[in-house]
This record gives C-alpha cells, structure tokens and sequence, in this order.
C-alpha cells in the first residue's frame, strides 16, 4: 500500500524567508505579506491543492552574526522585518474549512500562561485545525531584545522547555472539564465552578497558580510540532512532538535521524509512528524539462546570496565571512542551531564543507538547493525521499510567491493523487485527527501530556 504523505506550505510573516532575494522578482507578491489578502489568497491557493496546512516559521531577533552586523539581514530583507505569525491564522481560517495552520513560538521567551490561552483560542477560532511549532531561539540579538545579555545554553534551553511543557498540558489538559461549560440560559449560569480548577505548578523554572483562562477547545491540546534534529533536540521530539522536522540534503542523511527519532519515541513508551517526519523541499517545476530549467535561471537571477549567508550564519552562530572561500568549517559548540551546524560537520563525515561549498548550495538564495523537474520527476524526488528516508512529508518554502505554490497544486499534486501518494480530498475532524486519523482529536493516551489530563477532563 502506497504511504500517503502530508504536505505543508512553509511561509513566515515577512517578505523574505527562505529563498533570499527572490522578492525581487516582477511576478513575486511577497512584499503584500503586511495585508489580510495576501495570507487569504495563500490559504484559498493550499486549500485548493488538499495541503494539510500552512505552517509558519518565526524568529524574535535579527541576524547579526554575519560581518557583525545586521545590516545584510536589513538591506536584503532576510527576515526582517517581521511579523506576529499568529495573527494571520484567523483570516486564513475564515476563508477555508479543512486547511490546518501551524505557528512557530518559542518558549524562552513567551510566559506559558499566556501562550496557553492564545493558542486555545486560536483552536476555538479555527475549529480545531490549529498546531503549534514548539522552538527554544538560537539567536543571541533575541536574548539581548528581551533583556539578558546572551541567550541561555543550548541544552538548557531544551531542559527548561521540558517543564514548560509539564505547565502547558497541566493547563489545556486538566483546568476544566470536559461538561464544565453549560451555557444555561435560563438560569444564567454559563459554567460550572466545581468542573473547573486552578493549576498548581511548583517547578525548578516556573509557578503557577490559576485556572487555565480559555474553556476546552476541540483539541485541548494543540497538534505539538518541533523543529531542531540535534541530539537533545530529537530526544525533546521523541519525549512531545507529534510532527517534527528534520534537516538534511539527501534521504540517505536524514534516514538515520529518522530512525533515532523513532526509536527514542518507543524508548519513551510510544509508538514507533507516534511522530511524523518532514523535511524541507523547495521546489521548480514546468511542464517540460525545459520549461523547469528556464523557470530555474529566471528566479536564479533574484537570489542573493549575501542574504542566505547573514541567514546561515546566525542559524549556526558562526560569522561565515570570517572564513576563507576553501577553509574548511569545523565544529565548535555554539548556542545556536546545533542541528544545522552538525549537519555540515559532524554529521557529514564524507564531506569536507567549505564557504566555497555552502555558496555553490545557495542556488537560490538558500542553503538548500531546489528539485528542478517536470511534474512526474518531482514527485519521483519525494517518493525517493519515503522510501530511503522514510519521512512522511514535506514543507515547501515559497520561491516566488504565490506562483510556486500555485505550479505545484496545479502541476505536481494532480501527479501525487494519481500515484496514490497524496490524498484526494479532505477527511473530516480536526488537524490532530487529519492527521492521525478519526477519533484522535486529543492527545493519546500514550502521550506524555496525557497524564496531566483530569479524570473528569477525559476526551
């Protein structure tokens, strides 16, 4: 039987996010990223192609490890400005029923108290199809925005994180009960208070003591994504993450994270497929070889590469312009994105990475090269990536906007849907159950958070 694969849109509320430079490009609308109609058009576009959602990325910080100064990030747009990427969902929401949204938060950062009720109320207004993108922050300009003087250690992080999320099922799972709303008109009594409780935490990093203020939402729990594949990051994903996303140039490379994750998640006693796999995939696509090609030299003529290196140079916390075209970039611990940094170092045995090589990577303007085919070779490229690195899906980075997005719906989903690797249309439910089928609305039992669930508060 066929795998079917779950596809997201990767977008960020800003006008450069992956593919640096492409913004510059006359067909590219990205620099409307500011108005509702830009993110509806966006949502209508992925509806249409049946995608499971739009999942949206978020930094707090600049990227100013590169020559020093955040000056490249600034001229070139990479990342800045931008915007609340929670803010946008409910437009998206309104113009569509299935398509679910996932948004990037970063704990460091965002109290947990807080961040509970907006993400319930996020899964209120869009009827369960809502997921939030569990992330610590890599940069140190973020650290110093929110007044510390660097950002904590990278493994520190991920720990406190773990309490963060102790906090965060405490509230959303066991505050009220299921029957504690009555919206009883006649009497005006519109909740029950003896089905609604204050949470109590006493941690290490954290206390609390209150009432989750939003009432249950279809999923209590938002679908929980992560995104980072270093190695106290695939045991975060292993210990929460429903979704994760894994880095890595070829499926050969991200089979083995693939399996670490999986066997790390049966460590903790869940299934082996209790965490689905995405990897990033940009893509160029015509309707003849020709056709893909020459769409390739026309956006590569937009790439900035000086962009894309501000970009990987704060993701690895490394000043890439300090290194000559042929120096060879070793490994050095850093606070950043470990993962990224593994992934051209430790992990990368084979391969001796140099400026010279990330450059010749950046083909348009990112540090991932684009799959350049006709319809039926891009979706070979994504069945190779099933079968070798067994992910279950992918997120696409816009090149330029909305016509990527557009050319894959039109051109490469129709191919999917008749290979039977790609659903036909939606199922019914919400994200969570779209997901991992009817019936699954909350967290499994065999989920951590679900042990913070109230007897009275059971699904």
């Amino acid at each position: 039987m066929t795998k079917k694969i779950h596809i997201y849109a990767f977008d960020m509320n800003c006008v450069s996010h992956i593919n640096h430079g492409l913004w510059t490009h006359p067909r590219d609308q990205s620099t409307s990223y500011t108005s509702l109609e830009y993110w509806a058009n966006l949502a209508r576009t992925a509806e249409r192609g049946k995608l499971d959602g739009i999942f949206l990325a978020d930094i707090v910080g600049v990227y100013d490890v590169y020559k020093g100064s955040p000056a490249t990030a600034i001229a070139t747009g990479a990342q800045t400005p931008v915007n609340d990427p929670l803010l946008v969902v409910p437009v998206m929401a309104y113009v569509t029923q299935h398509l679910g949204f996932g948004v990037t938060v970063n704990t460091t950062y965002e109290p947990p108290y807080l961040l509970a009720r907006r993400l319930s109320t996020l899964d209120h207004l869009t009827n369960g199809r809502v997921g939030w993108n569990i992330v610590t922050g890599y940069l140190d300009s973020a650290a110093r925005a929110m007044g510390f003087s660097e950002q904590p250690d990278h493994d520190h992080r991920y720990d406190v994180a773990d309490e963060y999320m102790e906090v965060l099922y405490k509230l959303w799972e066991g505050s009220w009960d299921s029957d504690a709303v009555v919206r009883d008109r006649t009497s005006g009594r519109y909740a029950d208070p003896d089905k609604v409780r204050a949470i109590k935490h006493r941690g290490q990093h954290y206390q609390l003591d209150a009432i989750h203020l939003s009432e249950p939402s279809l999923q209590r729990t938002p679908v929980l994504y992560q995104a980072g594949s270093s190695t106290r990051g695939r045991k975060f994903a292993a210990e929460h993450a429903e979704c994760a996303f894994i880095g890595g140039n070829k499926p050969e490379a991200a089979a083995s994270i693939v399996s670490d994750i999986r066997q790390r998640a049966v460590a903790n006693g869940r299934s082996a497929d209790a965490v689905k796999l995405f990897t990033s995939l940009s893509v160029v696509v015509g309707r003849t070889e020709a056709e893909a090609e020459e769409k390739l030299e026309d956006y590569r003529r937009h790439a900035i590469t000086e962009a894309a290196l501000a970009h990987y140079s704060s993701s690895i916390g490394i000043d890439l312009a300090r290194y000559d075209l042929d120096e060879p970039i070793v490994y050095q611990k850093t606070n950043a994105n470990n993962s990224a940094l593994e992934a051209i170092t430790t992990r990368s045995p084979d391969k001796i990475w140099t400026r010279r090589e990330i450059v010749d990577q950046m083909v348009l303007g990112s540090r991932q090269k684009p799959v350049v085919g006709t319809p039926q070779q891009i979706a070979d490229h994504m069945q190779a990536w099933i079968d070798i690195g067994d992910i279950d899906g992918f997120n696409l980075p816009r090149t330029v906007a909305p016509e990527s997005l557009e050319d894959f719906v039109d051109l490469v989903v129709p191919i999917l849907q008749e290979r039977g690797m790609f659903k036909a249309d939606y199922s019914e439910g919400t994200l969570r159950e779209k997901l991992f089928g009817s019936g699954h609305a909350h967290l499994p039992a065999n989920h951590p958070g679900s042990r913070f669930r109230h007897p009275a508060a059971n699904p």
